[in-house]
């Protein structure tokens, strides 16, 4: 499980230090900086799939996300004894990103390229990498360290030199997979790739989770939803069938599903309720009922990752639905890391009911985005490398 999630210059997000539960709700007003926390962590899990200089693209570049404001938030900016103003840096231009559990953390340190004759001259650089042992940065800590294109590993008390010929537009995660020399790379790599976003199920007329599919067995739920009949099948027949049931029935009183499959093999999603005189097809339910059934399926995974991700679920579901889905993410907490960003009071409310739940409310201050009442004290132990 994780501990802590950090994240330095990225948008509002000018040095943020989460502490991590096992279920984890962020909430906050407009613009406070939850869809920022989001995209931060989106951007962290691409860079054990190689995509962190493309995704960082897509924003615009380091530029467009990189923080707008001060190099440093004084007290007394802070209390408005004096104005905003900037100055000479005094440190490199980095945006930084990393977690930690108890037994390893990560980070990764992304800054301006070096002038170079190239049409690729606006890409952000991979400028260090570290994987270190425990929950908190010590140089005496570190595992591997990346520094421009050398990658070392430390064995005992002496550095070995693994690759030194790295791209500045790849991470170590996806580019050194040597099991023998550097097994905390693999491990934390794969720790990354396990981490699964959901974020706005389509439930719209043309949504593919409403169109018939070839079934195979779907221990995760794709992130279009698509394979929703397969998944839920998958969770009948070796995943947890009294859990789906509970959870129909706990939304839909005396609901039930079943799983057809046509000559084809394409399976298609029936719904019965009381009161109808046959089953509804995926094609046929309401947008809410579907988005429900989406995040059923999703959360009843018979293959749980280390850390689920949920982007206000409470979307296009009728208030009546939420205390459902509140419980239905409790349960599924119990056997993933679960984070929630949600708007919605009445799940709120079932979430923070529960004694495992960390909420944490974002606030805005001179455009910074801070954790409300968060003191000293509250913030866990994180250190990031000298730069």
């Amino acid at each position: 499980m994780l501990t802590t999630i950090a994240i330095a210059n990225y948008r509002s997000l000018l040095n943020l230090i989460m502490p991590m539960a096992p279920l984890n709700l962020i909430t906050g007003f407009n613009g406070s900086g939850k869809s920022n926390l989001y995209k931060s962590l989106r951007l962290l899990a691409e860079t054990a799939q190689g995509g962190v200089i493309s995704s960082l693209a897509r924003e615009g570049g380091l530029e467009s996300a990189y923080w707008a404001g001060p190099e440093k938030l004084t007290a007394k900016m802070l209390s408005g004894e004096v104005a905003i103003q900037g100055g000479q840096r005094q440190q490199a231009y980095r945006l930084r990103l990393g977690f930690a559990s108890d037994d390893i953390g990560y980070c990764i340190d992304l800054g301006l390229p070096t002038p170079a004759a190239s049409a690729f001259a606006f890409d952000p650089e991979i400028k260090r990498e570290c994987i270190w042992a425990g929950s908190s940065y010590r140089p005496a800590s570190v595992l591997v360290e990346r520094q421009g294109p050398v990658v070392k590993v430390k064995d005992g008390r002496r550095w070995h030199i693994i690759a030194q010929h790295m791209n500045t537009f790849d991470s170590m995660l996806s580019e050194v997979a040597d099991m023998q020399l550097a097994p905390e790379i693999l491990h934390t790599r794969e720790l990354i790739r396990g981490w699964r976003f959901y974020d706005h199920f389509r439930s719209d007329a043309h949504a593919p989770a409403r169109q018939p599919h070839i079934g195979t067995r779907t221990p995760a739920l794709s992130q279009d939803g698509h394979d929703l009949a397969a998944a839920l099948q998958t969770i009948i027949e070796i995943g947890d069938h009294p859990a789906l049931q509970n959870a129909v029935d706990d939304a839909f009183p005396g609901a039930h599903i079943r799983i057809g499959v046509q000559e084809d093999g394409r399976f298609i999603l029936y719904f019965s309720q009381p009161g109808l005189l046959r089953p509804l097809t995926a094609a046929e339910l309401s947008d809410g009922t579907l988005r429900y059934l989406l995040w059923v399926a999703a959360l009843l995974t018979p293959r749980p990752p280390s850390l689920m991700v949920l982007n206000e679920p409470e979307t296009s579901l009728h208030p009546d639905l939420l205390p459902a889905l509140g419980r239905l993410i409790k349960y599924a907490a119990q056997h993933t890391q679960v984070w929630v960003v949600s708007h919605a009071r009445l799940m709120i409310n079932e979430l923070t009911d529960s004694p495992h739940c960390s909420a944490l409310h974002l606030v805005k201050q001179l455009g910074s985005t801070q954790i409300e009442g968060q003191s000293l004290l509250d913030v866990p132990s994180w250190h990031w490398p000298a730069i």
